[in-house]
């Protein structure tokens, strides 16, 4: 059987939103009190949402910088590679600060989603004018994971020279020699050609030393020899050789300050889970041997670099015999061997009987001379 029942209400939506002409003429219609009490009504919840949407702002900046503070602190014990922390950092302070604007968005009553929507419709159009800003984010991507530079490392690159100190998202901060602050594009890094003078441990120093006509080039050599044969800095075999004695030296030197230094308490070391001790005692180890050996093997195939010191005669100039010196170094000792072999070769080969030429010029005049054999 079938019952009588009251029949479902349907509410009708209307066919349009009305438009602000429509909504001002509603308005007008309406009575003087009943305009006011609207508008005192608006003026309340936009104030309302108003000091809600800034207290918010307030409140979620303190969450990002506590955030940011602690992803820092998590990666400053992982000890995780300066510039993709400076990196990962950016990012992270930039997508919090996204999410926050478009919160405080929403609560002063604004669509989120629509705003959402004409953000991404107008992303294309965005990224058409932002094109090489977007390119300096894929260099910095790039950067990171090819890694031809790092933060500290000293590189050339688009005319500057200087240290590394920051990879941000977009660009690279360089610190001159004398202080400057070099903003570089990423963009142009990830493309163009850089010279990373720290990259290797070893370098080779070149000096130019011109010595006068006359000299003996083989006293100038033997006396410059010497001069290098006595710092010991500079390689005198073997570049691999040199590099293996002075591991050996730090090793011994570690471990007689380790022997010397007091005894402290050694620390409790820190309690770890099962999954990272099995790890830590097989896997890693085996991981690491295996890494050695593989290094070992390829260090043993290469050809070995001499860096024994050289002296040639490289020009005969106009006023001198241009000597060219060469050595090798390690990379932080290069400019104090530069600077103090240049000093000592100075004060060093004049007393080995070597001098150094400057440019002269000889004045024949050709005229008549009168009685007392003066020209006229």
């Amino acid at each position: 059987m079938f019952f009588a029942q009251d029949p479902i209400q349907i509410p009708v939506l209307p066919d349009s939103v009305p438009s602000p002409k429509e909504e001002w003429q509603m308005l007008k219609s309406l009575p003087f009190d009943e305009f006011i009490d609207r508008m005192v009504n608006g003026l309340v919840s936009l104030a309302i949402n108003l000091a809600l949407a800034i207290l918010v702002f307030y409140v979620g900046r303190f969450i990002i910088n506590k955030i940011y503070r602690v992803i820092s602190g998590i990666l400053l014990r992982r000890k995780v590679d300066a510039s993709l922390s400076t990196f990962v950092l950016s990012l992270v302070k930039m997508l919090l600060y996204f999410i926050l604007i478009v919160t405080v968005i929403g609560i002063l009553g604004i669509e989120t989603s629509s705003f959402i929507a004409i953000f991404a419709s107008a992303g294309v159009a965005i990224g058409m004018a932002l094109s090489g800003t977007l390119q300096n984010f894929a260099g910095g991507v790039l950067i990171l994971l090819l890694k031809p530079y790092r933060i500290g490392d000293y590189i050339e690159a688009q005319g500057y020279a200087g240290t590394v100190r920051e990879i941000q998202i977009f660009h690279t901060i360089i610190s001159t020699a004398d202080n400057k602050q070099i903003i570089i594009p990423n963009g142009g890094l990830s493309t163009g050609s850089v010279n990373n003078y720290s990259r290797a441990d070893y370098r080779r120093v070149d000096w130019s030393v011109g010595i006068s006509y006359g000299d003996s080039v083989d006293v100038a050599r033997k006396a410059i020899l010497e001069i290098l044969d006595s710092d010991d800095r500079i390689v005198k075999g073997m570049i691999e050789d040199d590099r293996d004695r002075r591991a050996a030296l730090q090793e011994e030197a570690d471990k007689e300050a380790a022997e010397s230094a007091p005894d402290v308490e050694a620390e409790k070391p820190k309690r770890r889970s099962l999954w990272a001790r099995m790890f830590h005692r097989k896997v890693k180890k085996k991981i690491m041997t295996w890494q050695e050996e593989q290094a070992e093997k390829v260090r043993k195939l290469l050809p070995k670099t001499d860096g024994t010191p050289k002296v040639y005669v490289s020009s005969l100039g106009d006023s001198a015999v241009v000597l060219t010196v060469r050595a090798w170094t390690r990379n932080q000792d290069y400019w104090g061997v530069y600077f103090s072999v240049n000093e000592r070769i100075y004060n060093e080969l004049p007393e080995a009987g070597i001098n150094f030429p400057f440019p002269q010029m000889d004045v024949h005049l050709n005229g008549r001379l009168d009685t007392a054999g003066n020209p006229d």
